[in-house]
């Protein structure tokens, strides 16, 4: 069987190709592994319609509903290799399943730099968090932590100032913080702390504090991480010769979101964009509609 499009994801872009392709009633596959970012964040605070929050595997389990009815199929493999096969694509699985489409989408996403702390990830969405501008509301006027390293911390300690002036900077990662940070976060009345984590304190997804390799405690009911380090997932893309940034965020057109190579689209946090949600749902259905129209012209 060859598809119509193969979408390697299933986090919020890929779904939402998934569904509006499966609109157009095309034959489509998800081959996803489940251990997207979107399987661990708990709530999501900014979306249109949740005003009380959603988690992601929520809006993951929706997502694969509403496509179902649609179609549209899913297997939960992890992708090992993808390349062009005489104007398709072979797509191989860790299981060597071969699949065969006429399009691709790359929905792959990044993956955040999480300490392994036990009891963190419950937190996730809830009381710790990633991303300043889908929760740096939840910490207005409150008292919180960055866990970071270097200038990653104390950039993300600086933007957090817009929504509080009482947060500890932890350059857990010990990275290099430059000397002109170093003098915006003492005009800020940031403390920063030059020390590594040794536990992290939850009661369930609620954070208490934190204990460093000193032994002090220090109480506190949010964090954010800036650890640096985020990786996006580009390997696939590298295979098939997609450009990316410097930083391996793929590069696509802004109209169609195809990429450099022929057939190839890509959308949500892999690209060049800011990484959100209602972003990547955007991203999605709008590479399935030029997906659509081009296998209409094929």
């Amino acid at each position: 069987m060859v598809y119509d499009c193969i979408i390697i994801g299933g986090g919020i872009a890929g779904l939402q190709a998934a569904i509006q392709l499966g609109r157009y009633q095309h034959k489509v596959l998800v081959l996803d592994e489940g251990k997207g970012r979107s399987s661990i964040c708990h709530c999501y605070h900014n979306l249109l319609g949740w005003p009380d929050g959603v988690s992601g595997m929520k809006l993951r389990s929706l997502g694969k509903d509403h496509a179902l009815r649609l179609g549209v199929e899913f297997e939960e493999e992890r992708v090992e290799t993808v390349r062009g096969l005489e104007g398709q694509f072979c797509v191989i699985t860790a299981n060597s399943h071969e699949f065969f489409s006429k399009k691709l989408l790359l929905a792959t996403g990044i993956k955040d730099n999480i300490p392994p702390f036990e009891g963190l990830l419950p937190c996730l969405g809830k009381s710790i968090f990633v991303c300043p501008d889908c929760d740096g509301y939840e910490i207005l006027d409150k008292s919180a932590l960055v866990i970071g390293s270097g200038n990653a911390g104390a950039s993300m300690a600086l933007t957090l100032t817009y929504w509080t002036d009482a947060l500890t900077l932890i350059n857990h990662g010990k990275g290099k913080i430059d000397a002109d940070l170093k003098g915006k976060l003492v005009a800020k009345g940031i403390n920063l702390v030059s020390d590594e984590l040794s536990k992290i304190l939850v009661d369930g997804s609620e954070l208490k504090g934190v204990t460093l390799a000193n032994g002090e405690r220090i109480n506190c009911g949010y964090a954010f991480l800036a650890l640096g380090g985020n990786k996006p997932n580009a390997e696939l893309a590298l295979q098939l010769g997609v450009e990316v940034e410097d930083n391996k965020h793929i590069l696509v057109d802004p109209r169609t979101k195809m990429t450099s190579v022929e057939n190839v689209w890509a959308a949500g946090d892999i690209t060049v964009h800011s990484e959100q949600a209602a972003i990547a749902m955007g991203d999605g259905i709008q590479a399935a509609i030029w997906i659509h129209k081009s296998l209409l012209e094929s």
